[in-house]
């Protein structure tokens, strides 16, 4: 095998359509876009969704929901999650690592759910008021 003897495989390679080229080429005269018609005609194409002018189903169903994309920043933890951690300390980098908060959290709160009986210090960590005082009665703090 030389490089000068080298070609495609037969029927690799199709010729190209050419439209509007004749007769002969069976792609003349309306070149395969058929009679008439918007679609026949050139820039005679519509938007995506368009019904022809009836109100399009987009426009037509109610608007509803909306997810804000910050929420995966931010996290949540029970008291009861704090009590099964049972680490004195508590900070961002406890709470990933224990897999309480997922890995892009970068703002946790404390929710008043569970009990707490032992003292945990909370560092750089919100709580809620309910929360908070659960957590200052148990002999802890939240800074």
């Amino acid at each position: 095998m030389e490089l000068n003897t080298i070609k495609p495989a037969d029927g690799a390679k199709k010729a190209r359509r050419r439209v509007g080229r004749g007769i002969g080429s069976g792609l003349g005269k309306t070149a395969g876009r058929g009679h008439k018609g918007q679609k026949s005609r050139s820039g005679g194409y519509h938007k995506v969704g368009f019904e022809g002018g009836q109100m399009p189903l987009q426009r037509r169903l109610p608007k509803r929901g909306f997810k804000s994309a910050s929420l995966k920043f931010n996290a949540e933890v029970t008291l009861t999650d704090l009590q099964r951690l049972g680490a004195a300390e508590v900070d961002l980098l406890t709470l990933k690592q224990a897999g309480l908060v997922g890995e892009l959290a970068k703002v946790v709160k404390v929710i008043k759910s569970g009990e707490l009986t032992t003292k945990v210090a909370l560092k750089g960590i919100g709580a809620t008021a309910g929360a908070k005082a659960v957590i200052e009665a148990a002999g802890g703090s939240v800074a």
